[in-house]
């Protein structure tokens, strides 16, 4: 187990969560709404979809690299591509309309709970950005280290959720969000097409026999 491995796992699962999508989005209104209690309710509750889409997805990667480094290299390009497809389309997206009520959310817990095991996403943005940020340590990669993968992700899933839980509500990020939306799903794109060329780069040159063995 490298150190860059561990890192790239905590980042992963980091990022993972802290990248604006459906569920950071909800977070947002449910805190703008409710509160940061109403929020801290919703993370948790979206805590264990977020630990059963990092599982399958370190499975999906440990499996695929003992299979052998070939169809690792095809899922990091299948992955890259699929992040700079979601991130074109965050950089594209067109704002949604101003003035819209806001919703209230009676059990915050369960909406996250249901939220986060049944979002069809939830897999395959954890298998490119696990993929993305585990790449270059490819080698180390094997099911003994999964059990301290999965401790390493869920620190990573616990001190993202205790970052949104304490911006959550607040006023300030309230009238920042609403004042800048477009701009920050514009941004979260770009970050989503810069872990697309790191996939790219990791993969491409296995693909075409340029990595040293």
């Amino acid at each position: 187990m490298t150190q860059s491995l561990v890192v790239g796992a905590f980042l992963a699962a980091l990022f993972y969560v802290l990248i604006p999508g459906p569920a950071f989005l909800a977070l947002l209104g449910i805190g703008a709404g409710q509160g940061r209690k109403a929020g801290a309710f919703f993370v948790s509750g979206h805590l264990l979809g977020d630990l059963v889409w990092s599982a399958l997805a370190l499975v999906a990667i440990v499996g695929a690299k003992t299979i052998g480094t070939v169809v690792f290299d095809l899922l990091g390009l299948l992955c890259g591509f699929y992040l700079a497809w979601i991130g074109w389309s965050a950089v594209t997206a067109k704002p949604r309309g101003d003035g819209k009520a806001l919703v209230n959310v009676d059990r915050p817990f369960r909406r996250g709970l249901i939220f986060g095991v049944t979002n069809p996403k939830g897999y395959p943005v954890a298998l490119a950005t696990f993929t993305a940020l585990v790449a270059g340590s490819a080698s180390a990669l094997t099911f003994s280290a999964l059990p301290l993968l999965l401790v390493v992700s869920f620190a990573g899933f616990i001190t993202a959720d205790l970052i949104l839980i304490s911006i959550i509500g607040a006023g300030a990020v309230r009238r920042f969000y609403r004042a800048h939306e477009r701009l920050i799903v514009r941004c979260s794109g770009v970050l989503f097409m810069g872990f697309a060329a790191q996939a790219l780069w990791h993969a491409t040159p296995g693909l075409l026999g340029w990595r040293k063995a």
